[in-house]
């Protein structure tokens, strides 16, 4: 049959049985939309994307293999603020009631330095004169400055000899001097007087205007009080990070937690070591916001509301406003309050806080929870996203053929 189709004489324009006929290019592309819809709907799941959508972070949550930290998904709610802003985890207290009961800001101990004045009545041991003369009324002082404490806690004095004054205070030391000298000298009298103090010293060190050796006195100087003399920071004090090493145990704070917590502002002991660290505070923005950017605080507080206002809020165009998660390591009491599993051991637990912005509630939550240093925020993508970017792709593919069809015309 089709060879007969095949000799049949080609018939004139207009007319005849069989003819060759073109395919437009408009059905071309009609055509390659269709068998691209068939593609993009089926393949959807690998169009590109910024982030995962809500069911997918919730789905990964219950997955072992995708949740290796094991984090927990938390709705914003009016109890959780509660128990956030009520949160004061206990730092440079902690050292103060563990350390034992400070000592007296006046003890001795090796490299420290005295000066020691000897008075005695008419001749002594420290004083020269007639052995003939009328004892005298006057007392004559013997200064002996800078008297060297010995690596082993001891000084050496003439007619006394080797003396242990490692945690002794200064009238201490004066009762056993006064003590050995009263079998070889009339109505002795001694006063001591710590010149270099560097067992009573603590070290502050770090971004302060003036590091070095701060003595402790009888005043018992607190935590604010050596950074005070230290200089004080230049900087903001929400971004200035006290941390404090005592007896090899360490703690930490903000310098404006310190100023407004009495409980951490801590007296200090002998050899503790204070060191300020420049930590500016940011957060950091993710998927489907007008800004994936890294943001500073610039403001002693930032909340979960200006948070969002600062990277543009969720885009229009793209983000599920029902989905917003702020990931966060929080103390794994916190943790254990809120009703998620703690990994025995762990001290800190990912957590992942979720706000929905559909409801108008939301709004006010928003306004009271409070950003930290380091936290990720992430705005998921609406689902229909995947739908739209393959209706954009067909669109892409189908503009030559449609332009080709129109020109054609």
């Amino acid at each position: 049959m089709l060879n007969k189709l095949h000799a049949l004489p080609a018939a004139p324009h207009g007319g005849g049985l069989i003819h060759k006929k073109r395919i437009r290019p408009s059905t071309q592309g009609a055509i390659l939309a269709i068998m691209i819809l068939g593609l993009g709907l089926a393949g959807c799941n690998t169009l590109p994307n910024s982030g995962p959508t809500e069911s997918e972070v919730k789905h990964a949550q219950k997955d072992p293999k995708k949740n290796s930290v094991g984090y927990g998904i938390v709705q914003i709610s009016p109890d959780l603020i509660t128990l956030l802003n009520s949160e004061r985890p206990p730092s440079f207290s902690m050292l103060a009631s563990e350390a034992v009961k400070s000592l007296p800001n006046d003890r001795v101990g090796p490299g420290d330095s005295l000066d020691i004045a000897i008075y005695e009545m008419g001749v002594g041991v420290f004083t020269s004169g007639s052995t003939t003369s009328a004892p005298s009324s006057t007392a004559k002082p013997t200064l002996i400055s800078a008297v060297p404490v010995d690596g082993n806690g001891d000084i050496t004095l003439p007619y006394i000899g080797l003396l242990h004054v490692t945690g002794l205070t200064s009238e201490q030391i004066e009762a056993e001097i006064q003590s050995r000298l009263k079998s070889k000298s009339q109505s002795p009298q001694v006063m001591v007087k710590i010149q270099t103090d560097l067992e009573n010293s603590v070290i502050v060190y770090g971004a302060v205007k003036r590091s070095g050796r701060i003595p402790l006195t009888l005043h018992q100087e607190r935590l604010i009080d050596a950074i005070a003399l230290a200089g004080g920071s230049m900087q903001q004090p929400e971004d200035m990070i006290v941390r404090l090493e005592r007896h090899g145990s360490q703690a930490e704070t903000s310098l404006r937690d310190l100023e407004q917590d009495p409980a951490q502002n801590i007296l200090l002991q002998a050899g503790d070591r204070i060191q300020l660290i420049l930590e500016p505070r940011s957060f950091t923005a993710f998927g489907a916001a007008h800004q994936v950017t890294e943001t500073p605080f610039t403001t002693s507080t930032v909340n979960l509301a200006e948070a969002l206002a600062r990277v543009g809020g969720p885009s229009d165009s793209q983000a599920d406003p029902n989905a917003i998660f702020l990931f966060r390591y929080e103390d794994a009491d916190i943790a254990q309050r809120l009703g998620l599993p703690v990994t025995t051991g762990e001290s800190r637990m990912p957590i992942v806080y979720q706000l929905d912005m559909i409801n108008p509630a939301s709004y006010f939550l928003a306004e009271h929870f409070p950003m930290k240093n380091k936290d990720v925020l992430y705005i998921a993508n609406a689902k229909t996203n995947k739908v739209a970017k393959t209706f954009n792709l067909i669109n892409t593919l189908m503009s030559p053929g449609m332009s080709a069809g129109r020109v054609s015309h």
